[in-house]
């Protein structure tokens, strides 16, 4: 379950002015530890903006060919040797065998 901004922000204060140790507070409150200090780094380094959700998809794939780099790759592969393979494919398995292309 996500948490707003606000109410991470209300839980960093609860758990800053609570009469009571870290974990007992949290205990109480039934936030994990690691979450809390999470939160509670992110908004000491950015502040509230800090605590907003962030989107957690990346950017791209780390392994996507970007577009241009493609297009350059299509237009460099050589089309016949395509066609030759499929031939000599073709040939190898025409002895009644089925071949998958």
């Amino acid at each position: 379950m996500r948490c707003p901004a606000s109410e991470k922000l209300e839980i960093i204060r609860l758990v800053d002015q609570s009469h009571l140790g870290v974990r007992p507070t949290l205990k109480k409150l039934g936030i994990p530890k690691t979450t809390f200090y999470r939160w509670y780094d992110r908004y000491l380094a950015f502040g509230e903006a800090g605590l907003e959700d962030r989107n957690s998809n990346p950017g791209r794939a780390w392994n996507r060919i970007p577009d241009d780099v493609r297009a350059d790759i299509i237009d460099l592969a050589p089309r016949a040797s395509i066609c030759q393979d499929r031939a000599r494919l073709s040939v190898a398995c025409g002895k009644g065998r089925r071949c998958r292309q």
